[in-house]
């Protein structure tokens, strides 16, 4: 398709990382909570939903580490290849039956392993071309297909294993499924990957690495020493720990924000800017918050509320999890189209912004109408799974592939690169919150549940909208 052959290579390598990922969540939250005897842990639902939105949120943590570390010690292509061996080590620590050490082991793994190599993945693929190569946006969009194809298949094939076997062999095939990525990364890497990516762009010096070791000692001891203490007073559950990462999660991207705008680095024009993205950050948070519920809330509706007999045809409960890059292949080319069809008259990024939240909301006001119509004790049409998601992707359409792009034109000169995983850390709060949050998602509870944070994101998209003016002002010139 004259392409570098070198996006070949990483668009399989990411589409077999996203085939690993997306295949272990989509059997990941019954795994938790079935019971011992049905091959799950065993644990209460509350605490299930909320380990699965922690889990997510240390995902979006962990790739702010893992740009520090391709840019300054490995370089991209070792950065990436290492954090394909954590994240298949960690799939098959979940593949052994070895209860919830293995879990908590195994999320430690993937955490930091997708933090090492999903941002970089990226920055690889941009290498291929030269700054002005005409051909880097459709590269782009070849490699999202990837992305977005390892989504779709792996909850069919890894649910239907589950189903077939058992939770492990389920597992193990996400396992699988990476060490074919990496096979293909390591083969295919040596003659199509950017010479480049093999070193650091800016190597730490032995003059920055002593503050640097003192800095990471001083942080690890502070949080043994926050732990040793929970310990100490039998505070350390797993809930405390879930809220001690929410409120760190929440507290990044805040000091970011707080940096950025005292920095002497940064223009007048540049901190207007950044008073612009707050607003639209926040509008992030919600649609994120909503979003990723879809393999947690959702899963569990899908599971226990939603009939999985259809036409003749047996649903598994995983299968939803297809639905989400489903709408995404089936939406992309039409929104594209739209915008350049429209050209000029597209609305503002703020105002695409306050469309998606509503959209968003609607998502969630969509499930409240079979709860109440039939009760939290009757199985209900898989339609409105599908009809839920099909709104909340048109929402993802607007919000999400605009927020990368105004992300980019918002950032200050000097926090160029800081502000591209401002983004990520949008993800990660949302999660966090979503770890408190689902805690109050009960049969008693279903329909306020669903009303309230449909009607919270409809209301804060009101607010959006009569600030758009004023966001507008402040973006300088970027639209």
């Amino acid at each position: 398709m004259g392409h570098p052959r070198g996006l070949l290579t990483l668009s399989m390598t990411e589409f077999w990382e996203r085939f690993s990922y997306y295949g272990m969540r989509a059997i990941l939250i019954y795994y938790m909570y079935y019971a011992v005897e049905q091959g799950g842990l065993g644990f209460d639902k509350a605490t299930a939903l909320s380990i699965m939105s922690i889990y997510g949120s240390l995902v979006y943590l962990s790739s702010t580490i893992g740009g520090f570390i391709s840019d300054r010690l490995l370089g991209s292509r070792r950065t990436v290849f290492w954090g394909g061996v954590l994240i298949m080590l960690g799939h098959i620590v979940l593949s052994l039956p070895m209860g919830a050490g293995a879990l908590f082991a195994s999320i430690a793994l993937i955490v930091l392993g997708t933090g090492l190599l999903k941002p970089n993945v990226s920055e690889m693929v941009g290498s291929l071309y030269p700054e002005n190569d005409l051909r880097r946006d459709s590269g782009f969009s070849i490699f999202v297909m990837g992305i977005n194809l390892g989504s779709l298949i792996a909850p069919l094939v890894v649910s239907w294993m589950q189903a077939a076997y058992n939770f492990h062999v389920g597992f193990s095939l996400a396992a699988f499924g990476m060490a074919v990525g990496l096979v293909v990364y390591v083969i295919d890497g040596r003659k199509y990957i950017n010479p480049n990516d093999n070193q650091a762009p800016d190597p730490i010096t032995p003059a920055e690495l002593r503050p640097l070791m003192v800095k990471v000692g001083a942080g690890l001891a502070a949080l043994a020493v926050i732990l040793g203490v929970m310990g100490a007073t039998g505070q350390l559950t797993v809930d405390n720990v879930i809220t001690l990462i929410t409120i760190f999660a929440i507290a990044v991207p805040v000091t970011y924000f707080v940096m950025m705008l005292k920095s002497k680095k940064v223009t007048k024009v540049e901190r207007s800017r950044v008073w612009a993205y707050i607003p639209l950050f926040i509008a992030a948070v919600l649609f994120w918050a909503i979003e990723e519920q879809g393999s947690v809330v959702l899963a569990v509706f899908a599971a226990d509320q939603t009939q999985l007999n259809f036409g003749g045809f047996k649903i598994l409960p995983g299968w939803f999890q297809m639905l989400n890059p489903l709408f995404i292949l089936l939406y992309g080319p039409l929104f594209a189209w739209l915008w350049v069809r429209l050209g000029k008259r597209q609305p503002s990024s703020p105002k695409k912004f306050a469309y998606g939240l509503v959209f968003t909301g609607i998502s969630y006001l969509v499930m409240v109408v079979p709860v109440a119509l039939f009760g939290t004790a009757v199985r209900v049409s898989p339609l409105w799974l599908v009809l839920s998601w099909a709104i909340v992707e048109i929402a993802e359409m607007l919000i999400s592939p605009v927020g990368l792009s105004v992300t980019t034109k918002l950032a200050p000169k000097a926090f160029s690169s800081q502000m591209m995983s401002m983004w990520f850390l949008a993800d990660a709060a949302a999660q966090a919150i979503n770890a408190q949050i689902v805690k109050l998602y009960t049969p008693a509870t279903e329909v306020m549940y669903f009303a309230a944070v449909g009607v919270v994101t409809i209301l804060f998209a009101i607010v959006l909208a009569f600030m758009i003016p004023r966001i507008e002002k402040l973006m300088q010139g970027v639209n």
